[in-house]
């Protein structure tokens, strides 16, 4: 079944939650603002110091290389802290060092000891020893703090801690994908992951990597994959990739699995094509519901048995 209006997931108190799966590269620099404007897929030029938004390094195909959350860390020079998976951190340094040319800009992988840390649910949280930025996806992701461990451990001891599960499953039940767990790295379009939904793509700045195949996509409608919510409905997650089934026909695949939430990256033609038959909604053989996030623009038809609500 398809459903427009996605359950809350929303945590039961302010939350702590530390990401040891992220890593921070810091480009830094007179040159630093222009560099990044041009090769990735956000505006860097409209952010202010304190401010943030998800952002991409295409292939020159248009293919999502690194997907990242870039924030403005400026003072008295440009710097932006670029909050990656862990996983794809150091390949991001090399792409970035090849365009380096002769910018002025440095470009540094920061130490394990700089921590990364989301808070849930809680009021801001401020210091001189840390950064704090709002996630720029979504409200409801709230604070993501970044500095010493021990530190951010100080300035969050009023919040109750919970396990990096805990932010996964939330993030899912709002519909926001992440490269590396959610979609391969290489093999998905800016579309495909709604980035251009999420505030993730500028189609009036200019060139960038990868940009002509973005535009042309945007300007003709040609976006059929999409990322929506799954929740499996006997409580359970399967194994990442596991195809999403409406009989015997195949509309998409699901990324990784929290508790009952995945991501789901379905063919809306094919969604539209089947819609009629009366079978059941399946993930790797699990029931499932199909949530579409309450951002998107996009409509997804509704799809599945109503047994299976």
């Amino acid at each position: 079944m398809t459903e427009t209006s996605p359950v809350s997931a929303s945590p039961p108190s302010p939350l702590a939650i530390r990401l040891d799966e992220r890593r921070l590269i810091a480009v830094a620099g007179a040159d630093a603002t222009h560099f990044l404007h041009n090769l990735v897929t956000a505006n860097i030029e409209v952010l202010k110091p304190g401010s943030g938004t998800l952002a991409a390094l295409l292939t020159p195909q248009g293919k999502i290389a690194a997907d990242m959350l870039v924030f403005d860390a400026s003072d008295e020079e440009p710097l932006y802290l670029l909050d990656v998976s862990y996983g794809f951190a150091e390949d991001l340094v090399r792409r970035l060092m090849l365009y380096r040319l002769r910018a002025k800009v440095s470009i540094d992988l920061l130490p394990a000891p700089t921590a990364v840390m989301v808070c849930l649910d809680a009021p801001a949280i401020t210091g001189e020893d840390f950064y704090s930025f709002a996630d720029p996806r979504a409200a409801a992701l709230g604070q993501r703090l970044y500095g010493p461990a021990d530190t951010l451990a100080a300035a969050t001891s009023p919040l109750a801690t919970a396990g990096p599960e805990v932010y996964h499953r939330h993030r899912l039940a709002l519909g926001i994908p992440e490269g590396g767990r959610d979609f391969l790295m290489l093999d998905t379009f800016p579309h495909e992951a709604n980035m251009d939904q999420l505030g993730g793509v500028d189609f009036t700045k200019g060139c960038y990597i990868g940009q002509e195949v973005v535009s042309r996509m945007q300007h003709r409608g040609t976006a059929r994959t999409r990322a929506v919510g799954v929740r499996f409905l006997n409580g359970f997650g399967v194994t990442g990739g596991a195809e999403i089934t409406l009989g015997d026909k195949t509309i998409g695949r699901v990324g990784e699995s929290f508790g009952d939430r995945a991501m789901g990256f379905v063919r809306l033609d094919r969604i539209a094509e089947f819609s009629g038959m009366q079978q059941p909604l399946l993930a790797g053989g699990v029931p499932i519901a199909i949530e579409q996030p309450l951002y998107a623009d996009f409509k997804v038809t509704p799809i599945g048995m109503s047994s299976y609500s």
